[in-house]
């Protein structure tokens, strides 16, 4: 099989830190954890070739967007005005798969950094979010 349907995501949120994860109801689209890594330039006067050299960086967890279909009085959309509000990270899930043998976990720490309502005169009302991660987003196979 060539790759696997995205149908189902499911982003979730620790509602009281204590680990009991509630889906986010309505997402349409989500990315990431789009994780990298920082190239350090190493080249010196002696480098083979004249080619430039590099050795690894620092990692950087990425981010996490969502874009929901925005209803206003869900309150797992309130829940995440109330995320941006407050100062201390909050634990999230993106789970691939959900309820299959195939099923994964991202599980990351986030703050969010960007929160934006749009309101058309001709199509639905959304929301984009970008969860900014903190740490190192862990992938593990929850099926």
């Amino acid at each position: 099989m060539a790759g696997k349907d995205a149908f189902g995501t499911q982003l979730k949120r620790d509602s009281n830190g204590a680990g009991v994860f509630v889906t986010i109801a309505n997402i349409s689209d989500l990315n990431g954890p789009g994780r990298q890594r920082d190239a350090i330039e190493m080249t010196a006067h002696d480098s083979p070739d004249q080619y430039r050299e590099f050795a690894k960086g620092l990692k950087d967890g990425g981010e996490v967007t969502a874009t929901i279909n925005y209803d206003p009085t869900e309150t797992s959309h309130a829940a995440l005005d109330a995320d941006f509000e407050e100062d201390d990270l909050r634990d999230y899930q993106v789970v691939l798969l959900p309820g299959t043998a195939d099923e994964h976990t991202w599980d990351f720490s986030a703050l969010i950094t960007d929160i934006g309502d749009a309101f058309p005169v001709d199509d639905r009302m959304e929301r984009d979010v970008t969860f900014k991660i903190s740490g190192k987003p862990v992938l593990t196979p929850t099926g």
